[in-house]
């Protein structure tokens, strides 16, 4: 019974829960001094009061606002004497940074931020969202929640059973830590009870950087065996962390894998390294030799010296050229300092950069290992140092030129040494003549002095002076219409240069692996490098066609060929520049927007018009196919082995589903007739995850490391990230 009540319909008020300013006690003379406010703004359609208890009713559509925080209720009730507010039916809590937390019942104080909830659910950054039979919230930020489940899938009255969840028997939510962790966890897949954990932690979707355990990889390997991989990660501070990841196999010894990273207030470091204690290992497993340390490193970092100067280092090292394919450690391809490397040789480099408007500059110490079965540790380089610096002037109406100089010191346990300096300068000017057409001078002189191993060569030293002079014609054409753009460029490059330049005493170290193409084609020197030079006579031609659609639509295409006025011996037929005349080289593209890209490079044979060489790449994604390939073919004409090389390479997802694609991948090597790598899967992907399931076989095989298949079953859960491995077969 009420013995006395006040009844207000639709009533807004603002009332004193909590201290408020009037009990500080200011007066006209004391010092104005900054409250905070502590008053709650109250809303609802019916409010009254009861005397006996001191408690103060709001139902209907009842809305509480207190320093930003919102609760909303069909009924609140408030009292005055324990300053608790205990609200009913739908009742939302929404907090100062967005976020919702939901409930049948709560009972919370004055500050509507402490207490206890029945019935209890809450939607987290990123989509996440937690329910729970009660919850408990400390004053210390702590909440407490019993009978647990925690997804980031979204549930609706269609769908009541998540893609994925985590279910619990108890939860605390740290807001200081920001970390959930969970007792008696089992993570639910549709469902279905997949893992079950005694204890499990991650952090608050909306979380900095927390140190604890990342998601483990386990599985088969045809190498390793059955295996576990648990990675820990240390957030050590603000700019520095370290990942610890113990790799437990049933064939091999352990393997520690470190990776750690540091941000500096110049620049950044990166460190990548396992060890073990072990002998060798075929594809199979079985063990063989003496067991002894292994390891690897990959290693970078750069550093600010100054706005215009940087420095850096990298160092790729593995005390076994099988050791990173044995444990699938990727990485050895990276490009990690100034300098990149060919595949399977790893590149160690110490490095200074500086660059201005008008100059730039380069220092490098180059120390190189081979991880390839015929590569002689004794027979490969060192560079100390590699140098390279230059200066340009704009000369206003008489051009733009520019000074260089370039060192280069190698030196081999076995095998020819070389000291290079080369001193030289450019010029050149761009013209434009009566009617359109273009006029752009030039001329280069060079000179070159090498120190050389005379045992190996014959000489001590080789000195030569190179140097081209010529200019190049172009004409552009360009012709605006309603629906497409069209754009036309003949020109032609003339340049005569030094003859007998390329004395075969000078060892070919920076220029092996070098070809002309289009990329080049009005070059007055044919070689961007040093220890090859093209000089004689020679004449250029290339068309250059280009359509733009105002759709968006791209098409262009540039041909073109070199005629030279007498052959040179150093050349090569790989280069395209052996006897008087290079074949024809061809670049083109076709840019349809995502529905598809291609492009492809050609060398068509300059007599016979025969394809000498061809590399395509396309990609493609349009409605429910997305895909990316290659095919490549070289001719034995110009290949540098004599020998044929055709292959392709395809990946892609087909999407048979909303939900479910099919995953295909291949790299068939037509020349050999066999798959190098193939995979096929099936993939199911909602809002919150997804899941493949993809078998593969690689058919590679370097020394004791043969052919290799496996089925992978990986999956990706939304704010809790990877589970299963790709990384080992």
């Amino acid at each position: 019974m009420w013995s006395q009540y006040a009844l207000l319909a639709g009533f807004s008020a603002v009332l004193p829960f909590a201290a408020y300013a009037e009990d500080a006690g200011t007066s006209e003379t004391a010092p104005a001094t900054e409250t905070v406010d502590e008053r709650v703004i109250l809303e609802a359609d019916t409010v009254y009061e009861l005397r006996e208890e001191n408690s103060l009713v709001a139902e209907g559509n009842v809305e509480a606002l207190y320093q930003g925080r919102i609760l909303r209720a069909d009924r609140l009730v408030y009292n005055r004497t324990t300053e608790k507010v205990r609200a009913n039916g739908n009742v939302v809590i929404i907090d100062t940074d967005g976020s919702q937390q939901f409930a049948d019942e709560v009972e919370v104080g004055s500050n509507l931020s402490d207490g206890y909830a029945i019935g209890f659910s809450a939607r987290l950054a990123q989509g996440a969202s937690v329910a729970a039979n009660s919850a408990i919230r400390r004053p210390d930020g702590i909440n407490a929640l019993d009978q647990v489940v925690y997804t980031s899938c979204e549930v609706c009255e269609e769908k009541k059973t998540p893609t994925w969840a985590i279910r619990a028997r108890r939860a605390v939510l740290d807001e200081q830590s920001q970390m959930i962790s969970y007792r008696d966890a089992v993570v639910e897949v549709a469902g279905i009870p997949v893992f079950y954990l005694p204890y499990l932690a991650h952090p608050d979707p909306n979380s900095d950087r927390r140190s604890g355990l990342l998601i483990p990889n386990a599985g088969v390997s045809s190498k390793l065996g059955t295996f576990y991989k648990q990675p820990y990660y240390w957030a050590i501070s603000d700019y520095s962390d370290l990942t610890i990841a113990p790799l437990l196999s049933e064939n091999v010894n352990p393997v520690l894998n470190l990776e750690y990273r540091k941000r500096f207030y110049s620049g950044a470091l990166n460190i990548e390294t396992s060890f073990t204690e072990e002998a060798d290992f075929d594809s199979d497993g079985v063990r063989f030799g003496e067991e002894k340390f292994r390891g690897h490193v990959y290693a970078n970092g750069a550093f600010a010296l100054s706005p215009e100067w940087i420095w850096g280092f990298a160092v790729e090292s593995q005390t076994d050229d099988l050791y990173d394919r044995r444990y699938d450690i990727d990485g050895q391809n990276d490009k990690r300092g100034l300098y990149s490397n060919q595949p399977r040789r790893l590149l160690s480099q110490l490095y200074a950069v500086g660059q201005g408007d008008d100059y730039y500059a380069d220092a490098a110490v180059l120390q190189f290992q081979g991880l390839r079965g015929v590569d002689d540790a004794s027979r490969l380089p060192t560079v100390s140092p590699l140098l390279y610096a230059e200066k340009n002037w704009n000369l206003g109406s008489y051009g733009f030129a520019k000074a260089e100089v370039s060192s280069a010191v190698i030196t081999r346990d076995v095998g020819a040494d070389s000291q290079r300096v080369s001193v030289g300068g450019e010029w050149r000017d761009f013209n434009l003549l009566p009617g359109g057409v273009t006029f752009e001078p030039f001329a280069e002189i060079r000179g070159d002095y090498y120190a050389l191993d005379e045992a190996v060569s014959g000489e001590p030293d080789v000195t030569r002076a190179v140097g081209n002079a010529g200019a190049k014609f172009a004409y552009p054409l360009y012709r605006p219409g309603k629906t497409v753009d069209l754009m036309l460029e003949p020109a032609v490059m003339a340049a005569w240069g030094f003859s007998n330049v390329n004395d075969s005493a000078i060892p070919i170290e920076d220029s092996q692996l070098y070809e002309f193409d289009e990329s080049n084609l009005y070059q007055a020197n044919g070689f961007d490098n040093y220890d090859l030079y093209e000089g004689d006579g020679k004449v250029s031609a290339g068309l250059t066609g280009r359509a733009i659609w105002k759709n968006g639509v791209e098409l262009s295409t540039t041909v073109g060929r070199r005629w030279r006025s007498r052959p040179d011996a150093a050349f090569d037929v790989a280069s395209n520049l052996d006897g008087t005349s290079s074949d024809w080289v061809v670049a083109s593209s076709v840019d349809l927007g995502r529905a598809l890209r291609v492009s492809s490079r050609m060398r068509l044979d300059d007599e016979e018009y025969s394809l000498n060489r061809l590399d395509l790449r396309f990609s493609t994604s349009f409605s429910r196919f997305r895909a990316v390939g290659q095919y490549y073919k070289i001719d034995p004409r110009i290949s540098p082995t004599g020998t044929a090389d055709e292959g392709i390479y395809l990946q892609g997802e087909v999407q048979v589903t909303k939900q479910y694609s099919l995953i295909f991948g291949q790299l068939r090597d037509i020349t050999d007739d066999i798959d190098a790598r193939q995979s096929i899967g099936l993939a199911y992907s909602d809002d919150c995850s997804r899941f493949e399931l993809i078998y593969s076989r690689n058919e590679l095989r370097d020394r004791t490391l043969g052919p290799s298949e496996n089925i992978q079953f990986r999956f990706t859960l939304k704010s809790l990230g990877n589970f299963g491995s790709s990384e080992f077969d």
